[in-house]
């Protein structure tokens, strides 16, 4: 089943603590609940591109999801993009911006899920999949909020066209 989810962050900070507060993928479990563990397990090239990390994620559904991530585009402090492989494979791209002292995370995410069962149940789940997600996600948002002594304005969690 493939999934094209929608994240916005709207953040009362400045672009480039947020950006670094992304990019640093191995301490989201410090503040990001449902990341359970990142593991760096190759360097990329002397800009990061190519850099490989292991994902294990836990949301309110009872599984968890393991991915690789190897990163495929750094244009600090404005875009993030990687390709996965895994429970789940696809493309996952972080885009900041800033305007009138809000910094805007846009997150999209292009995966299809790779579990047999996830696929023969997706028929009847694939919503509740889609909503154990966005909760991540707005796990994922609050907790940087708390890690930036920021202010998370709003957000939004919705599908890609």
């Amino acid at each position: 089943m493939e999934y094209r989810l929608l994240t916005l962050w709207h953040f009362a900070a400045p672009r480039r603590p947020v950006f670094d507060a992304v990019f640093d993928s191995l301490q989201w479990p410090a503040w990001w609940p449902g990341a359970e563990q990142v593991e760096h397990l190759a360097e990329g090239d002397a800009d990061g591109i190519g850099a490989v990390r292991r994902y294990v994620w836990k949301g309110r559904l009872p599984y968890r999801l393991c991915f690789v991530a190897r990163t495929t585009q750094i244009e600090t402090p404005r875009v993030l993009a990687a390709e996965v492989d895994g429970d789940l494979a696809g493309s996952g791209r972080w885009t900041f911006s800033h305007e009138a002292g809000i910094t805007t995370v846009r997150y999209e995410w292009r995966v299809r899920t790779t579990r047999v069962w996830m696929n023969a149940l997706a028929p009847l789940t694939s919503g509740i999949f889609a909503r154990n997600h966005h909760a991540t996600m707005q796990q994922g948002g609050e907790g940087l909020a708390r890690r930036l002594g920021a202010r998370l304005v709003d957000a939004f969690y919705g599908e890609l066209p």
